[in-house]
């Protein structure tokens, strides 16, 4: 199944902006993380709604993906 990941602030960092995956269906959200080698999440949103690592994808699903944010 085809879904797009987008990536946000130093994920992009010699990476993409936004890219159609070809996945297997019932992917899980941290199955894209982990075959895109990123660290873990600050956050994960699925069609533009706050989402887990464990959520399943679907066809045609966005998944955006953006760094732990640090500071004070």
């Amino acid at each position: 199944m085809r879904i797009t990941v987008k990536l946000f602030a130093s994920f992009r960092t010699g990476r993409f902006q936004e890219k159609v995956l070809d996945v297997r269906g019932g992917a899980r959200a941290g199955e894209v993380v982990a075959e895109l080698g990123l660290p873990a999440p600050g956050i994960v949103l699925v069609n533009e709604r706050h989402a887990g690592l464990d959520d399943v994808l679907r066809e045609g699903d966005a998944v955006q993906l953006f760094p732990p944010v640090g500071g004070g």
